[in-house]
């Protein structure tokens, strides 16, 4: 069982950068592929990023790619979603998913290849 706390949200300018982290406490973290999914208000929950098992393989949603970058440090149970050049349609609660099958490899933009979720943190962008 993995259990994940999301934090670094925040307000910041059009233009602006957030960084998001997103601690796992539990077993064998090295294992997981993380997802980073985001969910603007009055809007559907969609795909962020993946990053596998081991944060050599990375994967982005056009809308972020070249933004964005996702991370993960596997000795402090930890992977990052590094936001630059925001802008005002990147508002949204921002959560990270971890899965552990070969589900999240495969299909890493569906939320049910992934196991565990955490609860969220917000990042406003102002313009």
């Amino acid at each position: 069982q993995v259990q994940l706390v999301e934090s670094g949200g925040g307000l910041v300018q059009a233009g602006g950068s957030l960084r998001l982290s997103c601690a796992a406490s539990g077993k064998n973290f090295r294992s997981y592929a993380m997802g980073w999914f985001r969910q603007a208000p009055g809007k559907e929950r969609e795909f962020v990023g993946f990053v596998s098992w081991s944060g050599i393989t990375t994967y982005y949603a056009d809308s972020v790619k070249g933004r964005f970058t996702i991370s993960k440090d596997n000795p402090k149970n930890t992977v990052y979603l590094q936001m630059n050049n925001l802008n005002t349609e990147d508002t949204a609660v921002h959560l990270c998913e971890a899965g552990k099958s070969m589900a999240p490899w495969h299909f890493p933009s569906n939320q049910s290849a992934y196991d565990h979720r955490g609860q969220g943190t917000q990042g406003n962008v102002s313009a």
